[in-house]
């Protein structure tokens, strides 16, 4: 009698062979929490475009991150916002050493110690009053738009980086695409004496349609000019084209050299490619990023009956961590893991 041909589904019968023979795992501490963080006290803003995340005072974030904590979430990645009073051209506040994020690392570091990794989103966007994340100059003769320059933003990065490492970040998360920017950082966190602060560069970040609500939620619009001159009002002339994943070995390839301890992949669901891709090209730790719109486009499907919430974000972040991804950074993770959604 001839022998019966492999049958894969009989690995497939029930749940626990099912999970015993699993390729991707999901984990609370594979999860990285966003939280936007406000001066002032006693301040909780919803965001209408992102259900269920709001903006925080210090004060309110704390039993949030003791939550995360607790559900065995160890890291978050902070990220500031300022009203327009306290934007300029250069971004200032974005190294104040009383704006909100450094207030919140102190508050944290001092209510955890080292049990909670604290990450800050090192950009000017938030900052600036013009919406872009450098310095703005005017446009070539000829020309008509205002220009985005790296030479003049590498030194106001680095400072708000430094700035963050002394109010205790673990890592500094530079998401600004300027060329040279991770080196600039480096040499600014080593030269104040903060050589053990880790860089997560947003290596490979795509000049996405999926911003929007993080926007609306960081008041980070590009708009303004200069000298009477409009600025671009879009990012492509320094975030990556969407038709373009080799250019991301460039990327990877570039910030590596400068010194990256960690390489970031935004947005994450539609470039699950270029995820694989980087995680061919690197050893470094890969973290993808399920950024806002993706967010807000499993929320409305959920809440139009037309997907199952739980199972469509455990399948979300399973493909993330499946494409390579040993981190992700996403808005579902203190709800994935309370609600029980990771399994």
């Amino acid at each position: 009698m001839s022998r019966q041909p492999l049958r894969p589904r009989r690995l497939r019968a029930t749940a626990a062979l099912r999970s015993l023979v699993a390729e991707t795992h999901l984990a609370p501490e594979q999860l990285v929490w966003p939280a936007f963080v406000v001066p002032g006290r006693d301040r909780l803003e919803p965001i209408a475009s992102l259900p269920r995340v709001a903006r925080r005072s210090v004060d309110l974030l704390l039993p949030e991150l003791e939550r995360a904590l607790e559900l065995g979430i160890r890291s978050v990645m902070l990220f500031g916002v300022v009203g327009e009073d306290a934007k300029d051209a250069v971004g200032s506040a974005a190294s104040a050493p009383d704006g909100p994020v450094p207030e919140a690392l102190r508050a944290a570091r001092a209510a955890f110690g080292d049990d909670l990794v604290l990450m800050t989103d090192v950009c000017l966007c938030g900052y600036t009053d013009h919406g872009h994340c450098g310095i703005l100059a005017p446009p070539r003769p000829g020309g008509s738009h205002a220009r985005v320059l790296d030479g003049p933003t590498l030194p106001r990065l680095a400072a708000m980086a430094v700035r963050h490492a002394d109010a205790g970040a673990d890592v500094v998360a530079p998401s600004d695409m300027m060329d040279g920017r991770v080196a600039a950082i480096r040499e600014g966190l080593d030269d104040a004496g903060h050589d053990g602060v880790a860089i997560l560069s947003y290596a490979v970040k795509y000049a996405s349609a999926f911003y929007g609500p993080f926007r609306d939620a960081a008041g980070s619009s590009p708009h303004g000019g200069i000298d009477g001159h409009p600025a671009p009002s879009d990012r492509r002339s320094y975030q990556m084209d969407p038709r373009n994943a080799r250019e991301a070995a460039i990327e990877v390839a570039l910030d590596e050299a400068e010194g990256a301890d960690l390489l970031l992949v935004k947005p994450a669901l539609p470039y699950l490619d270029v995820v694989a891709r980087v995680r061919a090209l690197s050893d470094r730790p890969i973290v993808a990023y399920q950024v806002s719109g993706e967010y807000a486009m499993l929320e409305a499907a959920a809440e139009a009956g037309a997907l199952d919430r739980a199972a469509a974000v455990r399948e979300s972040l399973t493909a993330i961590r499946r494409a390579g991804a040993d981190l992700v950074l996403s808005y579902h993770a203190l709800e994935a893991v309370a609600q029980g959604w990771l399994r």
